[in-house]
């Protein structure tokens, strides 16, 4: 387990970083989008705008769960020091990815038909097989475009010097943040096509290279204050300029300030010793929580969707959601039952003879 800790010759504490990560997601999704027109805006008292204030808030720090999971993915997968055949590299990502998919797909096109009351038909599932039977799996198809690009960016990375890594990363950066950015604000629009390299690449390869930049966690912190900061005032302001879904540029994976903030949590998380080597291990229970979350993140992943909309629902018998409960308490207690709940079930069925083996 020790070695699954070093990243280019830096221990790095990569349970607490997927923990983060998941619980990121788990915030954002119990958030949910509060779409809202300017006009509604301006009709809000001052409560009710402290109220999305704070919704605001939680929306910002909860996306960049997805890029934490992407860069820490870089950073594991594109060590220069892997050497895998093709083979060898895509089975072991259909048995710790592809396998448990096939079990979910199958429970959500369930979930689908049987609770969300979704026609049964032929175009249906063929839709849900080529974009996901259900919201959150999207994702795996970003992390498939990944792996299939993984055994190129290897030789890349291996190859590559800082310089040329860098280099690589700001292009990216200039393609998906800030060519947008200017376009959205100003009359003028640059053609697209300039910028190749676009997608969730970016996060990937920043993985493998934040694993070697140290900085003060001072500095860390103050950038993702700032971060989080800019990305809520800039959704607070677009929201009562703009209105509608572009209200919610600034949250969107690729929008700078959330590049920006994601980064410098990365980093700081990256600070953060593994409990195997730090002096004191007082927090022993706490490292133990992270470590069994970290290692079922994946399950949790996968069921913490159902969970949320049968709690907002009331299919259990009771309802949490923004109606029964202010947001500013709500969202997080919704995030905490999720994370729980989820993580029970999955240990609970992963006790299942032969069911263990498709759950994660």
């Amino acid at each position: 387990m020790e070695g699954l800790n070093q990243v280019r010759g830096r221990s790095v504490y990569i349970d607490l970083i997927r923990t983060v990560a998941m619980v990121a997601v788990l915030l954002l999704h119990a958030s949910g989008q509060w779409v809202i027109t300017s006009q509604e805006m301006s009709q809000l008292n001052h409560f009710e705008i402290i109220r999305w204030g704070v919704v605001d808030v939680y929306q910002s720090v909860g996306v960049m769960g997805v890029p934490l999971f992407l860069m820490l993915t870089g950073a594991l997968l594109l060590q220069p020091e892997k050497d895998e055949s093709l083979r060898v590299f895509f089975k072991k990502r259909w048995a710790r990815i592809g396998l448990p998919s096939l079990f979910w797909f199958a429970a959500y096109f369930a979930w689908d038909f049987l609770v969300q009351n979704i026609p049964f038909t032929a175009s249906a599932i063929v839709q849900g097989i080529l974009n996901g039977p259900y919201t959150q799996m999207w994702y795996l198809y970003v992390l498939a475009g990944l792996y299939l690009l993984t055994p190129i960016f290897r030789v890349f990375i291996a190859h590559a010097d800082q310089t040329l890594v860098k280099y690589f990363v700001i292009l990216w950066v200039l393609g998906v943040a800030i060519i947008p950015f200017f376009s959205l604000f100003t009359i003028f629009q640059l053609n697209t096509n300039v910028f190749a390299i676009t997608g969730y690449i970016g996060f990937f390869v920043l993985g493998t290279y934040l694993s070697t930049v140290e900085m003060r966690r001072s500095t860390l912190s103050l950038f993702i204050i700032l971060g989080v900061a800019l990305t809520a005032v800039s959704t607070y302001v677009l929201a009562a300029t703009v209105g509608g879904a572009e209200m919610y540029f600034f949250q969107q994976y690729f929008s700078p300030t959330i590049i920006l903030a994601s980064v410098m949590v990365f980093l700081l998380l990256l600070t953060v010793k593994p409990p195997s080597l730090q002096k004191e291990n007082s927090l022993s229970k706490v490292h133990k929580l992270i470590k069994v979350i970290s290692e079922n993140t994946l399950g949790i992943f996968f069921i913490h969707v159902m969970i949320i909309e049968s709690i907002q629902h009331g299919y259990l018998g009771f309802a949490i959601n923004r109606n029964t409960l202010n947001p500013i308490i709500e969202v997080p207690l919704l995030t905490a039952i999720v994370l729980f709940v989820s993580l029970a079930i999955i240990l609970l069925l992963k006790k299942v003879p032969y069911l263990n083996r498709l759950i994660d």
